[in-house]
């Protein structure tokens, strides 16, 4: 099956080229695909014709879409739409992202694939339009909900991940606010791109929550960042509203894997455990940058 990853520089994409079968699988980076332009889109699946295409290109700078929605709908729903619109007439399937922040978070529980979304940001808005564009328009599609990713291809970008802007405070001797009411279930790339490679063998098409297991609020995902790293860091609580940031998020957006329990493949890994890996995986990289092979 030939595959077309776009995306394939970013945390996700990076982790997903090392679980995909390399010799089928055409990584492009955005040099290489403009999605919200129709005519890269077709230059892309006219020159490589793939079975497959896997879409990790978003703006999820979530405060910066609160004074750029037309950016934030451009890039997260119309252009999705237009890949979903290719995938159709190229006979491909679509796989797609998609967010917690489509939840007003007021549930207090797990939610599940079938709940009533609510989104309080332009963000959450942009990303539910780009999943009710491609529902209609592909019916051989995946979209994925996930929430707080990080990854190896984060710590190496300008743009990093909450775990390593932790660590870059840290190391600045900087005092640190975290806030400590909003619920997640933090999600290392590694993980969700193991379990899309197996998904996408499936024809169980539809719409799926695949997080790590577990939740903590973002201050106690701080602290296990510092706790794992053995870094010492100046870190206190502190509420949403307290915060000021200029997109609302949910208090409360742990998602539930009904889906892929109903086919079985409920087997996500803890996110404290994924959190050590990540963190072990992280210092290995770093040596070996130090001390290259000769």
């Amino acid at each position: 099956m030939k595959i077309m990853l776009i995306g394939a520089d970013g945390q996700l994409g990076s982790d997903l080229l090392r679980v995909l079968p390399r010799e089928n699988t055409v990584p492009l980076t955005h040099a290489e695909i403009e999605i919200t332009d129709p005519g890269s889109v077709r230059a892309a699946f006219e020159q490589h014709r793939p079975q497959l295409v896997i879409n990790t290109a978003a703006f999820h700078r979530v405060d910066d879409c609160e004074s750029q929605m037309e950016r934030a709908f451009q890039v997260n729903a119309f252009a999705v739409r237009g890949l979903a619109q290719a995938c159709k007439q190229f006979g491909a399937v679509l796989v797609h992202f998609s967010t917690d922040f489509v939840f007003a978070g007021d549930k207090r529980e797990p939610y599940v694939e079938t709940d009533r979304p609510g989104p309080l940001s332009v963000y959450g808005a942009s990303k539910l339009a780009g999943e009710h564009l491609v529902a209609p328009t592909l019916e051989r599609h995946f979209l994925i909900r996930t929430c707080g990713l990080y990854g190896l291809g984060g710590s190496r970008s300008k743009g990093g991940n909450f775990a390593e802007t932790m660590l870059r405070l840290a190391a600045q001797g900087k005092s640190i606010r975290v806030v400590a009411d909003q619920t997640v279930a933090p999600t290392a790339t590694a993980d969700l791109a193991r379990k899309v490679a197996e998904l996408v063998g499936t024809e169980a098409f539809g719409l799926y929550h695949i997080t790590n297991k577990g939740s903590c609020t973002w201050f106690e995902f701080a602290e296990a960042v510092f706790e794992l790293s053995g870094v010492q860091a100046e870190l206190t609580p502190t509420t949403s509203q307290a915060f000021g940031a200029p997109a609302r998020r949910p208090a409360y957006s742990v998602l539930r894997h009904q889906r892929l329990e109903s086919l079985g493949l409920d087997d996500m890994p803890m996110w404290k455990e994924s959190l050590r890996r990540y963190l072990a995986a992280r210092a290995q990289a770093s040596v070996e940058a130090t001390n290259p092979a000769t």
